[in-house]
């Protein structure tokens, strides 16, 4: 748990908190969503998720649009703004761990690399 906080910590931009994060990260992996389906991805309330929503869209982040079936519905998409945070936030982290990585022994990685595995099994189990 607190490697994982660790690594959230690192991000692109500082106005954008972990939870908003999750939401754009869920958009660049399943394409633009109405805010229902990001709020069980989420697995949080409909309300809160129009809040998350509505913040990311004051910052650029994301835009809504006219769902292309139902006219009572909204579509949530990236914007360009909003992948360009995706995508260097991931780099962040993916350097900050490459560096901590690096730093453990041959041994240590083995080791690490092993326990992945056993908690991989369990998390499918």
């Amino acid at each position: 748990m607190r490697a994982s906080r660790r690594v959230r910590q690192e991000r692109s931009v500082d106005d954008v908190t972990p939870g908003q994060y999750s939401v754009l990260a869920g958009l660049d992996v399943h394409g633009p969503l109405t805010p229902r389906e990001i709020a069980a991805h989420e697995k949080v309330q409909p309300p809160s998720m129009t809040r998350t929503i509505t913040a990311l869209e004051e910052l650029g982040l994301v835009s809504r649009t006219d769902h292309p079936t139902d006219g009572r519905q909204v579509l949530v998409a990236l914007t360009p703004e909003g992948s360009t945070v995706v995508r260097e936030t991931r780099k962040r982290r993916d350097a900050w761990l490459a560096k901590r990585l690096a730093e453990l022994s041959p041994d240590e990685r083995d080791t690490l690399a092993r326990a992945a595995e056993i908690l991989q099994r369990m998390a499918e189990s």
